[in-house]
C-alpha cells in the first residue's frame, strides 16, 4: 500500500509547472539505481520549482560523454564517474562542459570490508595486516569482484602484493555483483565471518554496518599499475575515492544560471545514498518512489538546494 501511495504522490506532484524562463532541459538518466534516483529528484525540483520542461534521456557513462562531445547534449548529466570517462577532462579543458557538483561529496568508494561485529571482538581485523595474520577470523576467504569489473584487475594485483596465498587466504571470485552483495548480506545476518570487496554507494552498505579495512596509504603510481592486467610490479595501495560529478554543458550554464545553481547544490554523501538505496531495495520501490521518499523525509536538506521562489512553490506541495 505504501508503494502505491508513493507512486501516486509522485505522479500527482509531477504536474506541469507554470512556464518560466527555464525552458527546455535535457536531463540524462544513467542505467543504475542511484543515478536514476538522483535524476528523478532533479527532474522534480526543476519542473515543480523552476518551471522547466524536462526531457529525461536514458543514458550510460560512455553514451553520455560521447553525446556531450558530439552533440553538446544532454544539458545535465548527473552521476558521471569521470574515472570511467577520460574524455571528460578533454571536454572540460576545451570549455564545452562544466562541473556543477560533486554529486557524492565524499566520492564514490571502493574498499575491502569486514563486519563491525568482527572488529568489535577482534580490533586487529580493522587493518589488512591484522586480517592476514589471522585469516581464520574472517573465514579464511576473500570475496573478490566478478570478472569484467575494473576492480577485479586491481584486486588481483593487490592479492599478489599482499601475498594472500602465503598467508593462507583463499580467493573466491564471484560471478556477479548480485552474488557478491548476497554473500555479504548472508554473512552479516548470520553474524558469520566475511572479508571482501564492495563499492559505494550501494544498498548492501546502506543496510549493514561494515568496516572499511585499512589497506595503508593510497599511492597513485602503484594504483595506476595495479589497474592494468600486465602490471609488472603489483604493489600495496588503498583505493582512492572516485570523483562522481554532475556535469552540464557550458551553453546550459550560461543560458540558465538559476538552474545551474540548483544542480550545483544537489549532493549526497555516499552513506546517505547507500541508506536510500537500502530503503528502495527493502521496499521493492521504483526510482520515482525512492525520490518521493527522499523528498518527503529530507525537506530541510533539499530546501537549501533551491532558490526562494522555488522554495515557495515546493513548500506548497510538501506541507
Amino acid at each position: 500500500m505504501r508503494k502505491i501511495l508513493l507512486a501516486t504522490a509522485f505522479s500527482a506532484f509531477a504536474l506541469p509547472a507554470a512556464a518560466q524562463d527555464c525552458g527546455d532541459v535535457s536531463l540524462a538518466e544513467m542505467n543504475w539505481a542511484s543515478a536514476s534516483i538522483i535524476t528523478k529528484i532533479t527532474e522534480f525540483l526543476m519542473t515543480q520549482g523552476y518551471g522547466c520542461n524536462v526531457t529525461v534521456v536514458p543514458s550510460a557513462t560512455t553514451t553520455a560523454i560521447t553525446s556531450l562531445a558530439e552533440n553538446n547534449e544532454p544539458d545535465v548529466v548527473p552521476e558521471l564517474w569521470i574515472n570511467s570517462a577520460p574524455l571528460y577532462q578533454k571536454l572540460e579543458a576545451e570549455g564545452k562542459v562544466r562541473k556543477a557538483a560533486d554529486v557524492f561529496s565524499d566520492g564514490g568508494t571502493e574498499n575491502w570490508f569486514v563486519p563491525d561485529y568482527l572488529v568489535a571482538e577482534h580490533p586487529e581485523l580493522a587493518t589488512i595486516e591484522g586480517i592476514l595474520a589471522n585469516p581464520a577470523l574472517v573465514g579464511g576467504k576473500f570475496h573478490n569482484c566478478p570478472d569484467g569489473w575494473g576492480c577485479r584487475i586491481a584486486n588481483d594485483n593487490l592479492i599478489k602484493a599482499f601475498d594472500f596465498a602465503g598467508h593462507g587466504m583463499e580467493v573466491f571470485n564471484h560471478g556477479s555483483g548480485e552474488t557478491l552483495a548476497a554473500a555479504m548480506a548472508s554473512a552479516y545476518e548470520a553474524r558469520e565471518p566475511f572479508f571482501g570487496y564492495e563499492y559505494g554507494p550501494s544498498a548492501v552498505l546502506g543496510r549493514y554496518n561494515m568496516v572499511a579495512v585499512d589497506m595503508g596509504p593510497h599511492d597513485p603510481e602503484i594504483h595506476a599499475c595495479n589497474q592494468t592486467v600486465d602490471c609488472a610490479t603489483p604493489g600495496k595501495s588503498a583505493y582512492p575515492a572516485a570523483p562522481v560529478l554532475t556535469v552540464v554543458t557550458s551553453d546550459f550554464a550560461e543560458r540558465n544560471p538559476e538552474v545551474f545553481e540548483l544542480v550545483s547544490n544537489i549532493s549526497f554523501t555516499s552513506a546517505e545514498m547507500s541508506t536510500l538505496l537500502a530503503w528502495q531495495t527493502d521496499n521493492g520501490a521504483s526510482a520515482e518512489e525512492a525520490a518521493v521518499h527522499f523528498l518527503t523525509q529530507n525537506k530541510d536538506t533539499w530546501m537549501n538546494w533551491v532558490n526562494e521562489a522555488a522554495a515557495a512553490k515546493l513548500g506548497a506541495i510538501f506541507k
